[in-house]
């Protein structure tokens, strides 16, 4: 014989069942394919993505078109004045020395950087060229070469001479040749990060500011996450992609394996009415001599930049001060002076303190956690990681979903035990 039910839970079910009926056609109205597609969203692989930064949201918007369901989270933004990603402008370039893996990136990252900009109408890349100035030690220069000629990049090679004939605003003394990339050059940093995140919002993925603590792992999984507004964060998988915090969060696996170093750069400004330094009458540059300067001719109405790619001393992201120092304002000045002469008494117009987050080998990692097979390790940069944000995204996104294995050249057995 049946057990009766009780008339209070009877009417409690009816409730519940009408509201579903109800709400049944406001599913049909709002999400195409009505029901059955409401049904497919819910099934969709949830992954939470922390980090907006150059690799985090690029990450998250090629999950997105891959057909995940994306929670992206960043603690103040993309882009922010903490980041990484933040700051002005960004060099993209071929010339990467023995590392094949990276001369195959740029060209991928190339790709999609005008593929984006075609589709949104912007211009996040300029396309003003790069001249690298070899010095002494010109190994890392003779084996960029083969490489970028295998993967079909762009290039000349000037003399000293032929080089301060084209460009004679540059001082080349003590510079052995020259490597020209006539399709290279230069990108706009936080706002390639603010728009990605506006495409990422309009093609359907969600966004929350908030920091994020890792769960515990357990039974091989991260366990969930905890958000600091409070909010418990449950997702199928994670992607951590928080540049110089990386290291924080995880400190048992990769505390010793990343190392944040404060930088400075510095934008002067050109006198006035003279375009002799600014783009389209100067590349971008990159001097590898005994220290390894590089810049940015002037543009979007801001200064010329000046940086020493020397890795600073030890940087807290989160805290540290951002006032830069007068000892790297006199060392870019000397820079000037000896390079750019013409520049030698030029103001200082701005300033900017960032940092690196070095591997111990400068090279990327974008692995899975050692004890957790649903949480992602993505980070690394070095220095050189933000111009290949969209190709570094879309690997990661292809290795989260299953769609092909990790690089080993990325794996953190790497670093061994």
């Amino acid at each position: 014989m049946a057990e009766k039910t009780p008339r209070r839970t009877f009417l409690k079910s009816c409730a519940r069942l009408g509201a579903v009926a109800s709400a049944l056609p406001l599913a049909k109205a709002l999400i195409p394919g009505g029901v059955q597609a409401a049904s497919r969203q819910s099934a969709k692989k949830h992954i939470a993505v922390v980090g907006a930064g150059a690799f985090g949201g690029w990450t998250a918007l090629h999950l997105l078109r891959r057909g995940a369901r994306v929670t992206l989270l960043d603690t103040w933004g993309p882009g922010n004045a903490r980041a990484s990603s933040g700051g002005e402008t960004r060099v993209i370039r071929a010339t990467y020395g023995p590392t094949r893996i990276y001369v195959q990136m740029v060209v991928r990252a190339l790709e999609l950087w005008r593929e984006a900009d075609k589709r949104w109408g912007t211009k996040l890349f300029n396309k003003s060229g790069v001249l690298w100035m070899a010095g002494a030690k010109d190994d890392y220069e003779k084996s960029s070469l083969p490489l970028m000629k295998e993967a079909g990049v762009p290039h000349e090679i000037f003399t000293p001479a032929e080089a301060a004939k084209r460009y004679p605003q540059i001082n080349f003394a003590e510079v052995k040749w020259c490597i020209f990339e006539p399709h290279s050059g230069y990108l706009l940093a936080r706002q390639s990060c603010e728009r990605v995140l506006e495409a990422f919002l309009a093609e359907g993925g969600e966004y929350r500011q908030a920091s994020v603590t890792p769960g515990a792992i357990a039974g091989g999984e991260m366990k969930g996450a905890l958000l600091s507004d409070g909010a418990a964060l449950a997702a199928d998988a994670y992607v951590f992609a928080c540049g110089p915090w990386l290291g924080k969060l995880f400190p048992d696996d990769l505390g010793a394996r990343i190392k944040v170093t404060r930088q400075e750069i510095f934008f002067f400004g050109p006198p006035e009415g003279d375009a002799r330094f600014r783009e389209g009458a100067l590349p971008v540059w990159i001097d590898n001599g005994a220290h390894i300067f590089y810049g940015i001719p002037a543009n979007r109405w801001r200064g010329f930049k000046v940086a020493d790619d020397t890795r600073g001393p030890f940087f807290d992201p989160t805290s540290g001060e951002r006032t830069p120092s007068s000892e790297g304002l006199q060392a870019a000045r000397n820079y000037l002076k000896f390079r750019f002469p013409s520049l030698a008494n030029a103001p200082l117009v701005e300033a900017r303190v960032c940092q690196y987050e070095n591997t111990t080998d400068e090279h990327f990692i974008v692995d899975r956690h050692p004890q957790a097979a649903n949480v992602w390790l993505i980070g690394g940069g070095s220095g050189h990681g933000f111009k290949h944000g969209p190709a570094l995204g879309e690997m990661t996104a292809q290795v989260a979903l299953g769609q092909k294995p990790p690089d080993a050249f990325f794996a953190l057995r790497r670093f061994g035990s």
